[in-house]
């Protein structure tokens, strides 16, 4: 067994999978489970197949490659805006893909026309989150010139929301989304049943019942780590500890809190502020900046992170309650930062249960 490591519940991600399945499904809404954080890991993707959805998402045309490799044939869906040089890849691999820029979409129409397909497309916008997404006074003339494309297909519009700009999803954005897709509509001459009303920051809105009808959610967190994304709140019946993350002690000895001389940048450029603690036991753990987003990262009760290098993470374990020594392992709960860069890099092991 190799440190760090991350342990995967499938099955509690299979659960909560259903449980968000179900409660979208109430409402007449069809989820799209999103892997991208799992860097579309097949056996994840499997257990939320396993949850009752029946498109999944990615942001990566990497990751969507890596699900067809492993034989996982129902429709994808490119989060990221797709770029026009992987156009001919992005209409191989996904039924479907967010857009905001003509020319891309034209791109993504000529690379259909060439192997005799229909590419669907989402048409994104920005709703005052700043990301992506064209202004809403764009949408009549942008749909107006999807409409003569013979191998696209506009099945409606979206947007995205708290991810930049941290907008919070409203009955007044979201209303405004539903007034925009039926000009829309209007202009385009056919149906256009999908309203992609965001992620899982709209969840607030849909355990409340104020949720505007839109007819998709893009779900990854809220199934992962079981919280809505406003306000980071557990989703009532949903498992929040679906990942969990261990680390090795590689050093524990007693050391002052405040170093000891000139202070100068540290290896990442800043300036280091330390607050004087006196002497207290301080333990290093083998994972770092390299492996993880400090500041998304829950640590054991009674340890407090001081800080983190490239490979190594320095707890304050002066008032941890279990007898620790080298060699020991910590275990740590991600946030999703935290479990974004975990899942990303080489060097943490990924381990399989449930």
């Amino acid at each position: 067994m190799t440190y760090p490591r991350i342990t995967i519940d499938l099955k509690k991600i299979e659960t909560n999978t259903r449980l968000l399945t179900d409660l979208c499904r109430q409402h007449d809404i069809e989820p799209v489970g999103v892997t991208k954080v799992t860097c579309g890991d097949p056996k994840v993707a499997r257990a939320m197949l396993a949850g009752g959805m029946n498109m999944l998402a990615e942001s990566r045309v990497e990751n969507a490659i890596r699900l067809r490799q492993a034989g996982i044939d129902v429709p994808l869906m490119l989060l990221r805006l797709p770029m026009p040089s992987q156009a001919e890849l992005v209409v191989e691999n996904f039924q479907c893909s967010l857009n905001s820029e003509l020319a891309t979409i034209k791109a993504l129409d000529r690379a259909a026309a060439s192997v005799g397909k229909v590419h669907q497309v989402v048409l994104m916008v920005d709703l005052g989150d700043l990301r992506e997404g064209i202004l809403p006074e764009d949408v009549e003339n942008t749909v107006a010139q999807i409409a003569p494309l013979a191998h696209i297909q506009l099945l409606g519009l979206g947007t995205n929301l708290t991810c930049y700009g941290g907008v919070i999803p409203s009955r007044d954005n979201l209303g405004r989304l539903l007034s925009l897709n039926k000009q829309a509509q209007a202009v385009y001459g056919q149906p256009l049943p999908v309203i992609s009303g965001g992620n899982s920051s709209s969840l607030p809105l849909l355990l409340e019942g104020k949720l505007p009808p839109v007819t998709q959610l893009r779900l990854g967190e809220g199934i992962m780590l079981g919280r809505e994304t406003v306000a980071r709140q557990p989703i009532p019946g949903a498992h929040l500890d679906c990942f969990t993350l261990e680390a090795e002690v590689i050093e524990l000895q007693t050391k002052p809190s405040v170093p000891i001389g000139e202070i100068g940048q540290d290896a990442f450029g800043g300036t280091p502020d330390f607050e004087d603690r006196g002497n207290h036991l301080r333990a290093i753990v083998a994972l770092g900046r390299q492996d993880i987003a400090v500041d998304s990262l829950e640590t054991p009760a009674g340890t407090d992170i001081l800080g983190a290098s490239s490979d190594h993470l320095l707890l304050d374990v002066t008032d941890y309650q279990q007898p620790l020594k080298v060699g020991d392992r910590l275990v740590f709960s991600p946030g999703y930062g935290a479990l974004l860069a975990a899942m990303t890099s080489a060097y943490v092991s990924k381990e399989y249960c449930g």
